[in-house]
């Protein structure tokens, strides 16, 4: 694998994160300033603009890895979020939360390992 392509895999995970956290902004705004506002509008672009990034890398980089190959770089964004969650959300971090998220990324590796 080249730089250029562990570059690209990387940037498709942290957009899926952006773009995740962006519109769990815009939902937690609804209830205070409703669907209309700027206040909502403005994360609820930016996170489907990331989404729309990663899903198109994601199709690029199918082109040229096997899915069982780029699968993995997928499942450590379940850790990625939850941590990125409690810094930039303040929501909590859980011991079950983190065994949750460290076990599903272990299962990702080694099904693909497999």
């Amino acid at each position: 694998m080249s730089v250029l392509s562990f570059v690209l895999i990387l940037i498709a995970v942290m957009t899926l994160v952006s773009g995740e956290l962006f519109l769990k902004r815009a939902m937690e705004t609804t209830h205070e300033s409703g669907f209309g506002s700027r206040r909502v509008l403005l994360p609820f672009s930016a996170g489907i603009a990331a989404m729309t990034i990663s899903f198109f890398l994601k199709l690029g980089l199918l082109q040229h890895f096997d899915l069982s190959y780029l699968y993995p770089f997928q499942g450590f964004s379940v850790i990625i979020i939850s941590i990125a969650a409690a810094i930039m959300l303040h929501e909590r971090l859980t011991p079950p939360l983190v065994i949750g998220a460290l076990l599903i990324s272990a299962g990702i590796v080694v099904v693909s390992i497999s």
